[in-house]
């Protein structure tokens, strides 16, 4: 079964001659609208710098330290003790 995702947005670019020209070659190369080879474009590196920005990768030796620190956590110093009582002054539970 088919389903189409309803498309209420629009987005509006303006380019000079020869990118549209490009655009339109690429797009009729790849059998699409430019719309669609433009949003599809867009979406796939919209996704890499998103994903990019919002993962981490550590090196193996990075992760065991990660972990060891997760097992075996500091105790609070003086600093942190006092921004747990300020957030106790503050916020009505």
């Amino acid at each position: 079964m088919n389903t189409v995702t309803a498309k209420e947005n629009r987005l509006h670019i303006r380019c000079d001659a020869r990118t549209r020209q490009l655009l339109d070659k690429a797009a009729a190369y790849v059998h699409v609208s430019v719309s669609e080879f433009v949003l599809s474009r867009a979406l796939a590196s919209a996704e890499q710098i998103v994903q990019s920005h919002e993962s981490i990768t550590l090196t193996e030796a990075d992760f065991q330290a990660f972990l060891a620190a997760l097992d075996a956590p500091v105790k609070p110093n003086e600093a942190l003790n006092r921004a747990f009582e300020r957030h106790d002054e503050q916020v009505i539970r």
